[in-house]
């Protein structure tokens, strides 16, 4: 009966005092505990509770205990919780801990529980338990010993279980009779998975599951041997077999902190939307402390600059990606002033690198104002950057009329997935404390003061320093303190997210003289912050983080102190820093903001001591089992071996605490903090630890002589032990985490390069062990999210911790169900693809499992000697962990590790780091001391502890201080080392004398030095008898140490020097085993050979490992001295080493004693012939300064060779005259096995001297393997390989839905032929040809698009022009040059790569279909119809693509390859290959980069290789010469004259040559001894230059074949500087099948810009073509028809002359025929079309990186042949001279900026300025329009701006000096823009801005009709408005709108203008000229201005009245009519006493 059972013993350190309860639960059934009455700090439960179960226990389920304080009354309060996760008992039966509870907050208490958890299974697998008690004697099965054990599982091997069916036979035995003996360990008994397990069947997924004995049984008697996988070397040593053993580290030498050369190369196109009015801007770019600045550009908003700047560097890799690259716009600075910052924008240098081939190309970038965060954006500068290291391959797109990405916000300089609006944010750094500094003795002062006075003081005044985004700040100095508390925070403010990755936190040490770093630590921000969705911004802490760098004794000049800098591996622990780190997102809209990024530093309040995690005490054990290969130039005093944990251990440099301070609780040593931590430890061990002492270094020894470059310490049976306590943060759990992932990802890469070693040896089924893997990653994937859930709730205790355990969780998961599917997906055709995906996962795991919150430092292995510190090796502390959970174990924890000791620092680079310093055996187990009782399981077993002299008998528990093994196994080994390939070259002679050197525990022997050669074959067996292995014979058996082999470099003086190293596991076998299939005999396997990091070639060799069995009487008598009772006879053979496999002895008499390898294990043999073809030599050096004369070429294979016949004069032909020789051989029959083959070239002296000259080993023979035609298919290989690869196979007959136009008409044809339609209309470049399969044959017919549908596309282009804006005019033929046929084909090359961008986007979508289908479990029934789908939806894309832009004149095209013509061609090695010779000492640099130094020649010729006999068929064809062998139908080597035509187009990117940054480049042509300098045509300082010319050239091959076509800078003063130079071979261009002598045309003419240039016509070279390759043809026929072989080919036969009359001709057909000769059997190659090439040009002096590209071609004709037509004019096209009229007619709503003085009232005096753009100085100016009072202006006026322009191009050209002083005009190509602005004059200060428009004349908005019309929507909405061109319309009249920014940043309408632009050219101007203004010749009339707008100085009063007039009108009027009322008044009153008197006295009279 299955069943749990837990004993509850106690819960200790309990608060206060009352009654205790506890609460166990499993499975959701719980039990509660009696009450504990009255209890103190401990209650004692010791109760037993017991579930009966039915179903096996799962290692995932959880126990959970709960500790409560009881109360009668009230409910129980909760004291805390314990849960464990039961995968340790579920695997083990058995488990005793102690371990502290959590309360609600998820904190660890105090408090803890002890338990002791028991697990009864059914079949007793995990251990048969009786109350705890085992067996000490097992049973005595026929005298053989066998015991329980568990299943196959095992990931982690506990104790010494020996697996059923294997006896104790060959080993002795020590049983001690104690009470826990060796046996009592059997409880936790594992069988170790095997090889065979591990290695898995292919056929089955590779995952381990559960298995019982029986069917592992079953499996190990298969018959597939999974052994007879061969893995490389990579594989074969880090597949992890065992438990016991982990891998060791294959590359030696640390690859960071070594300087390489990188360039940074920017391009400042153009600015845009600069913020500021009528600015004068400069663009500052700076790298790191370099500034390079752009010229300045005059009143404009927008410049264009187009300045190339380059910047190199040689420094580390960690410095040059945290460089900050920095570009700034500076408004008006000049050489007073520094001008003021308008904004800027940074971004580090590696986030530049990890874009897609590091560069960002024509991006904007957003300037923003670091002085004012609240700005928001001051403008846009576009730019090019582009980081090149080492061996990069920049990408450029091709730079050919670029039109401009209008689309600012779509093309931002952001790496992809950062938003484009970033928003400020601050960012927090806290600093806390440091602890653990060391001296820092740099103050003389303070030692004099020590000296007199015996004042002691701490001598180190640190501080700390935070570098981010180009910004420093530091905290204050703690004056004297190791252990300084700062409680400061450092307050940057940069915008989030940030674009630079990492920020640098440095602690340094304050001096007078010079400030010293003492420790780095870079915390990089994708670590702490997770952008998705769910994601949180960057947190860290409060964690301590470790600083490491060099040792901590202080020396005044310090070599390491690069260390200390953060550059390379720290060597030891220097410091370590309490910091925390936030981000908050500002508000920018807050107004009490600080709106600077100044950098702040602040106090910050104190966190208590627990806030990064609880202290616990640790314990770290170490054993050393080997000590071997130890450095023999250390010398032979005694070494001992330290291992150091933070300060811990350290004997010679720790700090040594001030005695005033009081004792740090870290240091445990004062009395009350002991009595603590001995309560916390587990209570059996209470009484022992307070004595316990730290031991961390082994007792010094004094080495042996191991072979005359190594020691070894003769350890043998005693291995002493190491053991050191000390004190962290017990925040194991990060580690943990970490642990888990890192496990998956190892296991993963594991299975990767499976996947890859089964490709490379092309071994069936790849796709089943892919499977296998991703079967693996989802298992553990969701193992990982179970194990990590468990402690979601126990992980809080940074926000970092909480928020990162989710992320991971989350990706985990998605990673899991991502592997999940595609598992489905792999198929045989798909693995590759699915191969790169599972890559990702891999680097994404990495990145994961990298925990950026340190917990416990590094530990430290140092080798040392006569006190001083020799070599180190550094652990990381997880790696070492231990934990009751396997999976989160450190993968080195319990295990055995090969560590290899290296120099420190910079000691380690080079040469001098690669020899091992020593090679240890070394076990390390570190954990926390509660569990430390699990120490020893790892070790191999049947050892017995010497504990330390001083302790006494009871104290069972202190560690060992060293190991006594009494059972030892012996073994023989036998290494055969067969062969090496591709070695270093370490003699000057370019070869090396090669001898290897096998190392085995501590012994080594030597293979035979084989002389001069780099691929030695030493066929030959070491055997090394006698080594003795300590442990059990079953465990070494699973675990062998790994074997060593070193290969040298015989010198006849000084010492061998080292060329390489790899690593091997031997292949074992126990005596009891059978020497046969399949394990033995061993394969050989090739191990890769490493040099420092670099790979260094291959060995192939097998190692095997056989014990030799004791005598059994030796075994009996162990036996009884120990048991005391008799064990019967043991059975085991003979003894000694008969039985091992007999070994043959020598055959070759001449080798003496050399023992060959046996027949078994070399490779089978069979008859090869190679034969060679002997072409010529070139290029070859002088040898001691002496000329090669008469060379000669030896061949060798295994032994065979053949020589060349012999040169006579090298000078006067360099050719063979005999060209093929041959030589039979015997090789493996496995091609992989193949040696290489060694090509070597002697020069014949007198006297019969010969001299090497330089040698070739050809490692690989497989592409010279010859293999019979295939008569059944008619080699229709190369008919696929289409020139742009558009291609849609489509089932025969069948058409593809898309194109139902697509005509399969059948033409009368005898039967057998194929018919080939070419159509006129069509050119055949175009996309939409169609490869068809015809169903009655495998031939591919090319069906051309039909009639109907190109008529469609003629009225779709009618349609679009009568609605569209894309007007074009009809192409004149006349007008056309080659310019124009090179501009097409660059758009066409464009074209091309975005319907390969559309072709991937849909490949990709299809997958994403197919795997939803697939996951929600449908399967695609139709397959072939799905894919034809999808590619005709392709094909129909890039139709649309091509409808999209506008409608293209026909031009013929020819083909722009933006690479060399070699790499299209595959280096037209067709039938000719090159072999580089090699002479002299390969350089040491990584991946050696200078073996182009060593190139002495090169070698021309071919091999064959074929298996004897040869079918008679081949040797039986018509005009076979059996001399030239398998080389039919090779030309004749004699010298031939050639006339050589170089066509040179132009270069871009050129490197800067001047100080200026620009360059003055000219070319410079090398043939042979002709060299053509065209200095005098140089091109004034640009980097971009148009060559445009043509040189010939006469060459005779062989003798100049090597064509150099350079770029020199052109200096006034002194020699000219090479820029950059390419190399073209011509000779393998001249005789390639390809046709590479001139390409041929797609169109054939006989004038125009398109004119046939070869000789001959197509019609006589197709006639050559068939004659050569010996096939019928060609046969003309009616209707325009050619039949070649069986190909019928339709094509015009209608020609036109240059006076438009017809002819007719076969010329067309011929062509069409000579398009498609790849599509003709047997002899069909692509032919070179008409081309420009693109060439990389290379300088000596900066190898390996572009200066520039050069675009160019050449043309070759033999002068036998009719003389060539003259060369086509390229010369670069002139630019057309122009002229622009513009009249500014009217203004309106012009914004009013002035206020009248008297009356305040608003008005502006109007004058409108224009300029284009580039000619600022030419800038005019229209009349003033004064005193407008409504924004109204009228000029009539004329500006006319002459230019002239390149309309291909679409630049304006203007030449002008660049200042004063420049010697002569610099051109410079300009956009043409128009910039008009609306200005408000003012007599006695600056004019006022008002506004502006910039119209580019290329395609502006069309202007509205009238001023209403007219708004601000015109500039908003650019792109979406109708647009036009001046260049096509010729004359334009509209409104457009003056715009400028307000303060917000916002575009504000400040007027409008009506304008008219005419364009006329240069002879149009000259025929009707106009005047500027209003002048004459015609003259504008004078504007109609009212009258108010006239000046105040010209009429005061009028201007006067008429204002008042204006202004006062009603107030004048009613003031008027007052006045006259008032005067009738006057008058009425003034009349009427006379009228009334007058009446009176008339009446009365």
């Amino acid at each position: 009966m299955m069943a749990l059972v837990v004993h509850l013993k106690t819960a200790a350190h309990l608060r206060g005092k009352g009654d205790r309860i506890a609460k166990v639960t499993f499975r959701g059934l719980s039990f509660y505990s009696r009450v504990a009455e009255n209890c103190d700090a401990v209650a004692h439960f010791n109760e037993i509770f017991r579930w009966p179960i039915a179903s096996r226990l799962d290692g995932n389920e959880m126990l959970e205990i709960q500790v409560y304080n009881f109360s009668k009354v009230f409910s129980n309060r909760l004291v805390g919780t314990f849960c464990m996760v039961l995968q340790k008992v579920a695997e083990e039966g058995h488990l005793e801990l102690t371990d502290t509870l959590i309360d609600d907050n998820n904190t660890s208490i105090k408090t803890s529980v002890t338990i002791e958890i028991k697990y009864q299974s059914m079949d007793g697998a995990v251990g048969v338990w009786s109350d705890g008690e085992f067996l000490d004697v097992p049973d005595d099965r026929d005298g053989m010993f066998a015991f329980e054990t568990e299943s196959l599982l095992s990931s982690q091997s506990h104790g010494s279980g020996t697996p059923p069916g294997r006896t104790l036979q060959g080993s002795i035995p020590t049983f001690r009779k104690a009470g826990k003996g060796v046996f009592s360990a059997m409880k936790l008994g594992k069988i170790k998975s095997s090889k065979d397990d591990h290695k898995k069947l292919a056929e089955e997924p590779a995952v381990l599951e559960m298995e019982d004995l029986d069917r592992k049984a079953m499996r190990l008697a298969g018959t597939v041997d999974p052994d007879t996988i061969s893995l490389a070397s990579v594989t074969a040593v880090t597949t992890n077999v065992s438990n016991k053993r982990s891998k060791p580290d294959i590359k030696m030498e640390p690859s960071s902190g070594r300087p390489v050369d990188y360039q940074i190369s920017i391009t400042v196109i153009e600015a845009r939307q600069l913020i500021g009015l009528n600015m004068d801007p400069v663009v500052c770019v700076e790298v790191g402390d370099e500034k390079k600045y752009t010229s300045m550009k005059e009143s404009t908003n927008c410049p264009y600059y187009n300045d190339y700047f380059v910047f190199d560097f040689h420094v580390p890799p960690d410095v040059m990606f945290d460089k900050i690259i920095k570009i700034s716009v500076i408004h008006s600075k000049n050489l007073l002033r520094s001008g003021t910052l308008v904004g800027n924008f940074k971004m580090d240098v590696g986030t530049v690198y990890s874009q897609p081939e590091h560069q960002f190309y024509h991006k904007w970038a957003i300037m923003s104002d670091p002085d004012d965060i609240t700005a928001g954006c001051k403008g846009y500068v576009k730019c090019d950057i582009a980081v090149v290291g080492k061996g990069d391959n920049i990408k450029t797109p091709h730079k050919a009329n670029e039109t401009d990405e209008d689309d600012l916000e779509g093309n931002l300089l952001l790496p992809e997935g950062i938003p484009a609006e970033r928003q400020w944010a601050r960012f927090y750094v806290k600093i806390y404390r440091a602890e653990g500094l060391p001296k820092m003795n740099t103050n003389i002062m303070a030692n004099v003061k020590k000296a007199f006075i015996g004042e002691n003081r701490d001598l180190v005044d640190p501080y700390v320093q935070v570098q981010f985004a180009g910004q420093k700040g530091k905290t204050s100095v703690q004056k004297s303190s190791y252990e300084p508390i700062w409680n400061e925070q450092v307050v940057f403010t940069e915008l989030f997210p940030p674009l630079c990755k990492r920020l640098k936190v440095q602690i340094r040490d304050s001096d007078k003289v010079n400030d010293v770093a003492i420790g780095t630590h870079f915390v990089d921000l994708r670590k702490i912050s997770n952008e998705g969705d769910k994601g949180f911004l960057p947190t860290m802490g409060p964690a301590w983080v470790n600083m490491y760098g060099s040792t901590r004794q202080y020396t005044l000049m310090d070599e390491h102190q690069d260390l200390n800098e953060g550059l390379g591996e720290g060597v030891s622990f220097r410091a370590r820093l309490l910091i925390s780190m936030a981000v908050e997102i500002l508000d920018t809209t807050s107004p009490e903001l600080m709106s600077s990024t100044e950098v702040q530093v602040e106090g910050v309040s104190n966190i208590s001591e627990s806030a990064t995690g609880k202290m616990d005490e640790f314990f770290l054990f170490g054993s050393f089992l080997e000590a071997t290969m130890i450095d023999r130039k250390i010398g032979d005093k005694p070494i001992s071996f330290e291992i150091t944990i933070g300060n811990y251990g350290n004997q010679i440099d720790g700090v040594s605490k001030p005695p005033s301070a009081k004792k740090k609780k870290k240091d445990g040593e004062s009395e009350e903090e002991e009595n603590e931590l001995i309560q916390n430890s587990s209570e059996d061990e209470a009484d022992e630890d307070a004595d316990l002492v730290s031991v961390s270094s082994t007792p010094p020894m004094r080495p042996v002589i191991t072979d005359r470059n190594y020691f070894h310490l003769p350890y043998f049976d005693k291995k002493p032990c190491v053991y050191i306590k000390s004190w962290w943060q017990d925040q194991r759990r990060r580690l943990y985490n970490s642990n888990m992932m890192d496990k998956i990802a190892d296991k993963l890469e594991e299975g990767l390069n499976d996947v890859q070693e089964i490709m490379k040896t092309e071994k069936a089924f790849p796709e089943r062990r892919l499977r296998g893997v991703l079967e693996e990653l989802g298992v553990g994937c969701s193992r990982f999210v179970i194990l990590a859930n468990k402690d979601v709730n126990q992980a809080g205790r940074t926000k970092l911790d909480r928020e990162r355990l989710k992320s991971c969780m989350r990706e985990m998961d998605s990673m899991g169900q991502q592997a999940k599917q595609l598992r489905t997906q792999v198929k045989k055709n798909t693995v590759r693809d699915k191969l790169k995906l599972v890559q990702n996962f891999l680097q994404k795991l990495r990145f994961l499992a990298d925990e950026p919150q340190h917990s416990i430092p590094d530990v430290f292995v140092w080798m040392m000697s006569n006190n001083k510190r020799i070599a180190y090796s550094r652990i990381p502390s997880k790696d070492i962990l231990y934990s009751i959970v396997d999976e989160e174990t450190g993968k080195d924890c319990c295990k055995v590790k090969g560590v290899f000791l290296k120099l420190p620092g910079k000691k380690g680079f080079g040469p001098a780091g690669w020899t091992v310093q020593a090679k240890l055996e070394l076990y390390l187990w570190l954990g926390i001391n509660k569990q430390r009782k699990d120490f020893l399981s790892g070790l191999p077993n049947g050892f017995e502890e010497i504990k330390a002299a001083k302790t006494g008998p009871g104290l069972q528990s202190v560690p060992p201080v060293s190991l006594v093994y009494n059972m030892k196994q012996v073994f023989q080994l036998r290494a055969h080392m067969y062969q090496a390939r591709s070695l270093f070259a370490a003699d000057n002679s370019g070869l090396s004398d090669p001898f290897a050197r096998v190392f085995f525990s501590t012994h080594s022997q030597v293979t035979e030095v084989l002389s001069e050669t780099l691929c030695p074959t030493w066929d030959q067996l070491l055997v090394f008898d006698d080594v003795e292995l300590f442990g059990e014979a079953s465990e070494l058996r699973d675990d062998p140490p790994i074997i060593v082999v070193e290969l040298f470099d015989q010198d006849t003086v000084g010492k061998a020097e080292f060329i390489g190293r790899t690593f091997a596991k031997p292949t074992i076998k126990m005596c009891e085993e059978y020497y046969g299939p399949p394990r033995f005999p061993p394969q050989l396997e090739y191990y890769q050979i490493y040099r420092g990091n670099c790979t260094a070639g291959e060995l192939l060799a097998a190692f095997e490992l056989l014990q030799i069995p004791f005598d059994p009487e030796v075994i009996r008598r162990a036996l009884i001295a120990v048991h005391n009772f008799a064990v019967p006879q043991i059975k085991v053979g003979q003894g000694g080493k008969a039985d091992l496999p007999p070994l043959e002895g020598s055959t070759d008499s001449e080798r003496g004693t050399i023992l060959p390898v046996p027949l078994g294990i070399r490779p089978i043999l069979s008859r090869y012939r190679i034969e060679v073809l002997f072409w010529g030599l070139r290029d070859l050096k002088r040898i001691n300064l002496a000329h090669v004369d008469r060379p000669r070429v030896d061949i060798e294979c295994a032994g065979r060779g053949v020589q060349s016949v012999l040169i006579q004069n090298y000078k006067k032909n360099p050719n063979f005259s005999i060209l093929v020789k041959w030589f039979e051989v015997d090789l493996p029959e496995n091609e992989l096995l193949h040696p290489p083959l060694n090509i070597r070239v002697v020069d014949c002296r007198a006297f019969g001297r010969y001299i090497l000259v330089g040698s070739h080993a050809v490692s690989s023979l497989r592409r010279f393997i010859y293999s019979a035609p295939d008569k059944t298919s008619n080699n229709w290989a190369s008919a696929a390989k289409l020139m742009n690869g558009y291609m849609v196979l489509t089932n025969g007959g069948c058409q593809p839905r898309s194109s139902p136009s697509l005509s399969s008409r059948t033409l009368s044809r005898p039967a057998g032929d194929f018919m080939v339609n070419m159509d006129s209309e069509h050119s055949i470049r175009k996309m939409d040809t169609v490869v068809k399969l015809d169903a009655t044959s495998d031939a591919v017919v090319k069906v051309d698009m039909t009639e109907e549908e190109s008529d469609k596309d003629k009225k779709k282009k009618k349609k679009k022009k009568k609605g569209g804006m894309e007007e074009e005019e009809e192409t004149n033929e006349r007008v056309l040059d080659w310019w124009s046929k090179y501009f097409a084909s660059i758009e066409t090359l464009k074209e091309s790569l975005r319907a390969q961008e559309v072709a991937q986007a849909e490949a990709e979508e299809r997958e994403d279909l197919e795997i939803a289908a697939e996951a929600a479990g449908f399967k695609t029934k139709d397959k072939s119809r799905e894919k034809r789908f999808f590619k005709d939806k392709k094909k129909g894309q890039a139709a649309e693509h091509s409808e999209r832009r506008p409608v293209k004149a026909k031009v013929d095209e020819l083909m722009v390859y933006n690479k060399e013509l070699e790499t299209e061609y595959g280096n037209f090695a067709d039938w000719l290959h090159t072999f580089n010779l090699y002479r002299g000492k390969a350089g040491d640099d990584d991946e050696h980069a200078q073996d182009d130094d060593r190139i002495v020649g090169r070698f021309k010729g071919s091999l064959c290789m074929y298996k004897l006999p040869l079918s008679e068929e081949i040797t039986r064809e018509a005009g076979f010469d059996p001399n030239m062998g398998m080389f039919q139908s090779i030309p004749h080597n004699d010298p031939i004259n050639v006339l050589v035509r170089v066509y040179v187009v132009r270069a871009t990117d050129l490197h800067p040559a001047d100080i200026n940054g620009k360059a003055d480049p000219y070319i410079v042509i090398k043939l042979g001894k002709s060299e053509v300098k065209d200095k005098e045509n140089y091109i004034s300082k640009q980097l971009n230059p148009v060559f445009g010319k043509s040189f010939d050239i006469e060459a005779t091959f062989p003798m100049e074949s090597m064509l150099s076509v350079s770029v020199y800078d052109w200096d006034l003063v002194g020699t000219d500087d090479l820029i950059g130079e390419t190399k073209i071979d011509l000779e393998n261009r001249f005789y390639s099948k390809y046709r590479a002598t001139c390409g041929i045309s797609s169109k054939y003419s006989v004038h125009g810009y398109n004119i046939w240039r070869d000789p001959m016509k197509p019609s006589q070279i197709l006639a050559k073509l068939c004659k050569d390759g010996k096939i019928d043809g060609p046969h003309y026929g009616p209707g325009g028809k050619v039949k070649v072989a069986n190909r019928i080919f339709q094509g015009p036969t209608e020609i036109e002359d240059e006076n438009g009359l017809k002819k007719q001709t076969e010329e067309h057909l011929a062509l069409a025929v000579l398009n498609h000769w790849e599509e003709i059997p047997r002899v069909g190659w692509k032919l070179v079309p008409e081309h420009v090439e693109t060439r990389p040009l290379l300088n000596p002096d900066k190898p390996g990186i572009e200066q520039g590209r050069i675009e160019m071609w050449v043309d070759m004709f033999p002068m036998t042949m009719p003389a060539p037509g003259p060369a086509l004019d390229i010369s670069p096209r002139k630019p057309k001279r122009y002229e622009l009229r513009v009249i500014i007619w009217n203004t309106d709503e012009v914004i009013l900026e002035d206020d009248d003085y008297f009356t305040g009232e608003k008005s502006s005096d109007i004058f409108v300025r224009g300029w284009l753009k580039g000619q600022q100085e030419d800038k005019q100016d229209t009349d003033v329009h004064y005193h407008s009072l409504t924004g109204e202006g009228n000029f009539n006026w004329r500006f006319v701006f002459p230019f002239d322009y390149l309309m291909a191009e679409e630049k304006i050209v203007i030449s002008k000096k660049e200042s004063m002083f420049s010697w002569d005009e610099t051109e410079y190509k300009i956009p043409p823009r128009l910039t008009l602005q609306v200005w408000d004059a003012d007599h006695f200060s600056a004019d006022d801005f008002l506004g502006a428009i910039e119209l580019d004349l290329n395609r502006f908005p069309r202007g509205a009709k009238t001023a209403k019309q007219c708004s601000l929507d015109m500039i908003r909405n650019e792109h979406e408005l109708p647009s036009i061109s001046i260049f096509k319309q010729k004359r334009v009249k509209g409104w457009w709108p003056f715009v400028a920014r307000d303060e917000n940043d916002e575009m504000e309408l400040t007027g409008k203008v009506e304008a008219e632009l005419h364009l006329v050219t240069a002879e149009e101007a000259e025929k009707s000229p106009v005047g500027l203004g209003r002048n004459e010749p015609d003259p504008l009339e004078k504007p109609n201005r009212p009258s108010s707008s006239l000046s105040w100085l010209l009429s005061p009063l009028r201007t006067l009245c008429l204002l008042v007039w204006r202004l006062y009108r009603l107030p004048c009027l009613l003031l008027l009519a007052a006045l006259l009322g008032l005067l009738f008044l006057a008058l009425l009153l003034f009349s009427v006493p006379s009228e009334l008197s007058h009446k009176l006295f008339n009446s009365a009279g």
